[in-house]
């Protein structure tokens, strides 16, 4: 494949370059996750002040999400083909402008398009940060290092989005849950300039491909979102469904016959890439979903309130970002397999622990310990994934193979979310309908028993969605043992190797 220098091709920033590089990047990839969860929050101060309806109140949330994966592909692949640093600029200006009309506000529809619109903003950014990790910073130390740094990122904001996202709504406005991407995201774009730009290919864009891959991550997206409101049986969830697939057959079919494919599927039949991609979409449902429902366990069952549900959270960040510096070491020294199935069993193990919490469960005494395992096991799991996703991709395949990474990511958050929020309100209503209502209801009546019964069944519900998640992640480590069979470590390789 042809490309075309800008700057100087290979060329990386040395010694105080790298750290600036790392700490855009980082900040960057932080302000991404923020917006995963800053505004779940404030979503009743927004109901109230706009007037937003019980069914588009959700969608505050979901167009960020259906943009943001739906998009990613189409994100890495200008990326690789117009410069990955300056694919990213438009994609924080687009970001930044979307907050600040977030924030701006004054209808519900006006929000939710804003909210879309940041979704395209951060599919932009999402994978040419991954990318430009890849060619700015050497193989070896520095590269393992800064991946650490950038799982790291996602974990704490995680957390720090319902943290911040609590304080600013309740002490300013929940306008402010968009405006503070502002000032963040003028710092990053000043940043960027410390960002090696690469290469960049003279190929076409490829339209038809851009067309039916975007449709499928959009219909499947809205699918899986959409199951997990209705049923898996709702017509509308099952058609989306049906045409994801439809338009998947297309992609695969344009793409095999593209000369310059938008993905390239020479990608895909690498056994430990396909692994890795597939790990991490367990991965990031596990994540997504565990935290969700520990989220409602502790404000509901546990009554905490939302910011202190924030601070109960912390242990995901200590967790992950221990983990993530720990298996970034033992990646220099070991097969990607030797790490990520010992963490992934660590996580199952803790989400089995989570599993057998109950309405009297003490937070310090079985909440704290469980949580810390799960996501410290998963960040075990996560780091060496990412590594393989992308370690001895070509360059100028970079953006693609980390937007799929990204995507696999994204669209596992939004399927593990679906499949065991369903799964836990299911087994909630089999003890009692309207569990939650009805929990509010005997609060504010103050009565003991009601509470009682209402808090015991939504417990059950969230346990059998934690025991769920236990097997989806045994299955995640039955992928890494089967396909990710390399034995190469990632550290650094001899200088002749090329870039």
């Amino acid at each position: 494949m042809s490309a075309t220098p800008t700057g100087q091709p290979g060329s990386t920033p040395g010694g105080r370059g790298l750290g600036l590089s790392l700490i855009v990047i980082a900040t960057a990839q932080l302000m991404l996750v923020l917006d995963d969860t800053i505004a779940n929050i404030a979503l009743p101060s927004i109901q109230r002040e706009l007037s937003v309806s019980a069914s588009a109140l959700p969608w505050i949330v979901n167009a960020y999400v259906l943009a943001f994966g739906s998009l990613l592909l189409f994100g890495g692949r200008i990326g690789d083909l117009f410069g990955r640093r300056r694919v990213l600029r438009v994609g924080l200006v687009v970001f930044t402008v979307a907050s600040l009309l977030g924030g701006l506000g004054t209808s519900p529809e006006m929000l939710i398009a804003a909210r879309g619109l940041q979704g395209l903003g951060a599919a932009l950014v999402a994978p040419n940060v991954l990318a430009l990790i890849a060619t700015t910073f050497p193989v070896g130390k520095p590269r393992n290092s800064a991946m650490a740094v950038y799982a790291a990122m996602s974990a704490v904001g995680i957390t720090a989005g319902v943290l911040l996202g609590g304080v600013l709504t309740g002490m300013l406005s929940w306008r402010w849950v968009f405006f503070i991407n502002v000032p963040i995201g003028l710092a990053v774009f000043a940043g960027t300039g410390t960002l090696a730009e690469g290469q960049r290919n003279i190929e076409r864009l490829d339209i038809p491909g851009t067309i039916s891959g975007t449709g499928v991550m959009v219909a499947l997206a809205y699918g899986i979102t959409r199951g997990g409101e209705h049923g898996w049986g709702d017509a509308v969830t099952v058609g989306a469904l049906i045409l994801a697939a439809a338009l998947g057959a297309l992609f695969l079919w344009l793409q095999s016959r593209r000369q310059h494919p938008m993905l390239p599927l020479e990608l895909l039949r690498d056994r430990n890439r396909s692994g890795s991609y597939a790990t991490v979409l367990f991965i990031g449902g596990g994540l997504m979903a565990t935290y969700y429902l520990l989220t409602l366990y502790m404000q509901q069952v546990l009554q905490f309130s939302p910011v202190m549900a924030g601070l109960a959270s912390l242990p995901v960040s200590v967790g992950i970002v221990l983990s993530a510096g720990i298996s970034s070491k033992l990646v220099e020294r070991l097969p990607p397999r030797a790490v990520a199935v010992p963490g992934l069993l660590v996580a199952a193990m803790g989400m089995f622990w989570l599993s057998t919490l109950t309405a009297c469960s003490s937070y310090v005494a079985h909440v704290l310990p469980a949580l810390f395992v799960t996501y410290f096991g998963l960040g075990m799991g996560f780091m060496p994934m990412t590594l393989t996703a992308v370690h001895g991709v070509a360059e100028e395949q970079a953006g693609v193979a980390s937007a799929l990474l990204n995507t696999a990511q994204q669209i596992g958050a939004a399927l593990g979310l679906a499949l065991l929020a369903t799964i836990s309100t299911s087994a909630a209503d089999e003890r009692l309908p309207e569990a939650a209502r009805i929990l509010q209801e005997g609060l504010a009546g103050n009565d003991p028993g009601v509470v009682a019964t209402a808090s015991a069944a939504l417990s059950h519900g969230y346990t059998t969605g934690f025991l769920a998640g236990a097997g989806m992640l045994l299955i995640a480590a039955v992928v890494v043992i089967t396909a990710v069979n390399t034995r190469r470590t990632q550290g650094a390789v001899p200088t002749d190797a090329g870039a």
